[in-house]
């Protein structure tokens, strides 16, 4: 049974565009791993600074080892972007 994972994102102050661009350039990683059915990124109406990730997946194993194939140091890079940290949780039909 596939699953859907929904990632929230809170933009530092004055760091919205670049969060944006920062969380758009991990789409192409997301959508070439084995596993991945779609990826979505979503500005909130209401906050400029709010975002959704919205991935499909075969399976949750499959959205974890995206995960851990993705560079460890890009991620530790951007965290300055973060006014927040990011949530995340599983869904299914």
């Amino acid at each position: 049974m596939s699953i859907t994972r929904i990632n929230e994102f809170k933009a530092a102050e004055g760091k919205s565009a670049e969060l944006f661009e920062f969380l758009g350039s991990l789409l192409p990683h997301i959508n070439s791993s084995e596993g991945s059915l779609s990826c979505e990124l979503l500005r909130s109406d209401e906050s400029e600074d709010s975002f959704v990730v919205i991935e499909r997946w075969e399976s949750k194993e499959f959205h974890r080892k995206s995960v851990d194939s993705f560079p460890k140091e890009e991620m530790q890079g951007a965290m300055s972007l973060f006014g927040a940290p990011p949530k995340g949780a599983y869904y299914h039909p």
